[in-house]
């Protein structure tokens, strides 16, 4: 059985080496700034993980996650992603809020919670942030998309999911007038600073490069 802060370890893996970059491993300084702690606490759970077989891990090289490892790792973001979309949908959580309360509901050890749960919400398989639910086998489907920063001016898309799910991010999103399957036209993008012009529902916003590369469209 595994510790709340090995499965934070293991997620985190997750995440940061299963992006659109397909990298096949990170270094110890971007983990620990993932995770907020000191590189050398990260070394010492590193060593701890790579006893257990659950990371590939040279000191001063590039941590990957080991077969079990990412199976523990998948697990956890399923149960965070299937909570996350219970708070959302029936106890009226704002996208903003469902997060943090996942992050603890995430380790609770219960298959059969998990399985009722997912029952529960009709096997869902994306959660509130546009990000696939894995399901009981690990399996989960990933739909094409881009940043909105790399569409083109004039074209026109919709948002399927955020990469930043902090509540600063998430709350200006929603400021801006916008949601999952918002439909948006980008109208003018500067090249000085890649300042973006959009249009939601015949109104205009100004939004920065960094919000851009932080919504996902197709």
């Amino acid at each position: 059985m595994l510790s709340q802060t090995e499965e934070n370890y293991l997620k985190a893996l997750f995440h940061l080496t299963s992006g659109a970059d397909g990298r096949s491993g990170v270094g110890t300084n971007e983990l620990a700034g993932a995770l907020g702690v000191k590189p050398a606490t990260a070394n010492d759970m590193l060593k701890k993980l790579k006893e257990k077989k659950l990371i590939a891990y040279e000191k001063y090289g590039k941590i990957t996650l080991a077969a079990a490892g990412q199976k523990y790792a998948i697990e956890v973001v399923r149960k965070h992603r299937l909570w996350e979309t219970f708070l959302y949908e029936k106890l009226e959580f704002t996208w903003d809020e469902v997060h943090e309360v996942a992050e603890q509901l995430e380790h609770i050890r219960s298959p059969k919670l998990i399985e009722q749960l997912e029952k529960f919400l009709g096997h869902p398989e994306i959660d509130p942030h546009g990000d696939p639910i894995p399901d009981s086998k690990g399996e989960m489907k990933i739909q094409p998309r881009k940043t909105l920063s790399q569409v083109a001016v004039g074209k026109a898309c919709k948002i399927v999911a955020v990469k930043d799910n902090s509540a600063s991010f998430l709350q200006y999103v929603m400021k801006v007038g916008l949601g999952l399957s918002s439909r948006i036209k980008v109208i003018n993008r500067l090249d000085f600073d890649g300042t973006v012009e959009i249009e939601v529902d015949g109104k205009r916003s100004i939004v920065s490069e960094r919000f851009a590369e932080n919504v996902f469209v197709v």
